[in-house]
């Protein structure tokens, strides 16, 4: 028999204790920009050169900062269980924690990918975070932020219910489930599937049952889960 499928959906609040400003924390602000002039398709279409140069800065702050302890916790419990992250964050702190399956429905903030075939992806490397609105891939195509603009869909949505429709354990970390469609992810559990939600300042979760609340920051929240999932193992 193999591992329970262990199924995590992550925000900004987990990314928030590695010192990752969230937009939302600043009433709507990113770096002093209006969200919508920096992380929207309109934004992009108007003024590419201040979105690549916004990219480029949150890039650079993010080689600074490293995986906090509730990243680390998650790894850890891939020893007794089939862990699959699915995160609303663009950084890539679960990957440099050591997470093995993670999905990002808002893009990546260390790849870039080309303007004119969506599937077309190349990484970026501490060396060479910057780009332009010239800048062009190895194959010659010009290259945007490989970022999940607003007004634009989110492929990875059909992937992440597809992830969440197995899980034996379904687990919500720092986010306010406002933001659609991930907040929409609780709807696809099965019946009778634990939900562990871990959050200072959680959202209601009126009308969704088996819905255990572990009202703490992720790093804390997420010592007091691993206790109860190794006990459970």
């Amino acid at each position: 028999m193999g591992k329970p499928k262990l199924v995590v959906s992550t925000g900004a609040g987990i990314s928030a204790e590695s010192g990752i400003k969230t937009f939302r924390d600043a009433g709507g602000l990113w770096e002093n920009y209006p969200v919508m002039q920096v992380a929207s398709a309109d934004g992009f279409r108007r003024d590419p050169a201040l979105v690549h140069q916004f990219y480029n800065h949150r890039r650079h702050e993010l080689l600074k900062v490293k995986p906090n302890a509730a990243h680390l916790a998650l790894v850890e419990l891939e020893r007794d269980y089939d862990v699959y992250i699915i995160t609303q964050n663009v950084d890539d702190l679960h990957e440099r924690a050591g997470s093995a399956n993670v999905l990002h429905l808002h893009g990546e903030l260390m790849k870039i990918r080309s303007v004119s075939d969506p599937e077309y992806i190349e990484s970026l490397d501490a060396d060479h975070l910057d780009t332009t609105p010239q800048t062009r891939g190895r194959r010659g195509d010009l290259m945007r932020p490989h970022i999940v603009f607003f007004q634009e869909a989110v492929p990875n949505i059909e992937p992440a219910v597809e992830l969440v429709a197995q899980a034996d354990i379904f687990v919500v970390i720092g986010t306010s489930l406002n933001v659609y469609p991930a907040a929409g992810l609780l709807h696809y559990v099965r019946p009778g599937v634990p939900i562990y939600y871990i959050d200072p300042n959680p959202a209601s979760t009126v009308g969704i049952p088996d819905v255990h609340v572990i009202k703490e920051p992720a790093t804390r929240g997420m010592e007091q889960l691993a206790k109860i999932l190794t006990s459970r193992h």
